[in-house]
């Protein structure tokens, strides 16, 4: 099982990014999918996260990111998006994608900095 984030790097606030995870190994489509962030000294927390077909593909976003942030998946490419708009500094953290069904896996997370 792997997964690979990319995308992620320096942008300036209220900017954007889209950050992908490529999953293999398991069966793409079966697996709830989700994003979460780690910034230094600071709890891993959840992003988004999307359910599968079997869901509705259902949708849930933290708090702080609500209206700024949308995740998105596309099952023949195994890849989870997350689009990110209008970046604040406090949205620096390491970003990890997470696959989902019984047990989780990891990435080896994405770093994204807002900053001037």
């Amino acid at each position: 099982v792997q997964l690979v984030e990319s995308g992620g790097g320096l942008v300036q606030p209220g900017g954007s990014l889209t950050l992908s995870c490529v999953g293999s190994g398991f069966v793409f489509s079966e697996y709830g999918l989700g994003w979460y962030r780690q910034a230094p000294g600071k709890e891993r927390e959840l992003v988004a996260q999307i359910t599968n077909a079997r869901s509705g593909y259902s949708i849930k976003y933290g708090d702080a990111v609500k209206g700024r942030f949308t995740i998105s998946r596309d099952d023949a490419k195994f890849t989870v998006y997350l689009l990110m708009k209008n970046l604040k500094p406090e949205n620096t953290a390491v970003y990890y994608c997470k696959a989902r069904l019984g047990q989780d896996y990891w990435g080896q997370g994405t770093q994204v900095t807002v900053s001037s």
